[in-house]
């Protein structure tokens, strides 16, 4: 399988990085195609043109690869830090600009935009691994885990993919490394259950 590893952190030696390593080696292990991207260290800028907006817009070379990449990926891992409730602004414009009409999502014939899209992605599960610094108590109980929905309905959801993991490992800061380890296993675990060997 072709799978797309999607990582925003500006820390290269830091946790996040730490994970994108850990699943991309559980990938080639089972025998898969990692496409990886460290959206900071590739310099991605995140802001969306107005000229990009309109289906069919001609882009750039580069975000036109991220299109193909996209919209050809069997399977999609994303890895970014929870900050405020959201993603880093690198991986918002990312989203903006690669997750586009007649890549990730269509809407019906007639429809001009107000109706709910068509998912055009063919990958078949998606996993986001997030790290934080909030307890999961207060996460859930205040702030009602913002990123579940974001990922699973509001983004992953629309874009056609029905089978959406998402784990958090916190609270990063004061972990011990033997915590981060026992993480990294959990990384690789889940990204066993959901990539597991190619049998082809």
């Amino acid at each position: 399988m072709a799978i797309s590893v999607i990582l925003a952190h500006p820390d290269r030696y830091g946790f996040n990085h730490a994970i994108a390593v850990a699943a991309i080696e559980e990938l080639k292990r089972n025998g898969h195609a990692a496409f990886f991207h460290d959206l900071y260290e590739e310099g991605f800028d995140p802001v969306l043109p107005s000229g990009e907006i309109p289906k069919g817009a001609p882009l750039p070379a580069h975000l036109e690869a991220h299109c193909r990449e996209i919209a050809s990926a069997e399977g999609i891992i994303v890895i970014h830090p929870n900050w405020w409730g959201m993603p880093p602004a690198v991986m918002k414009g990312w989203i903006d600009r690669v997750l586009r009409p007649e890549t990730a999502y269509r809407f019906v014939e007639g429809d001009k935009g107000e109706g709910v899209p068509i998912g055009l992605l063919k990958a078949k599960a998606a996993v986001v691994f997030n790290t934080s610094n909030t307890s999961p108590e207060r996460e859930a109980g205040v702030f009602k885990d913002p990123l579940d929905t974001l990922w699973k309905n509001c983004i992953f959801g629309v874009c056609g993919v029905k089978k959406v993991h998402r784990e958090t490992f916190g609270i990063v800061v004061t972990s011990t490394e033997g915590k981060r380890l026992k993480w990294l296993e959990r990384v690789q675990t889940v990204v066993n259950k959901y990539f597991p060997p190619d049998r082809k």
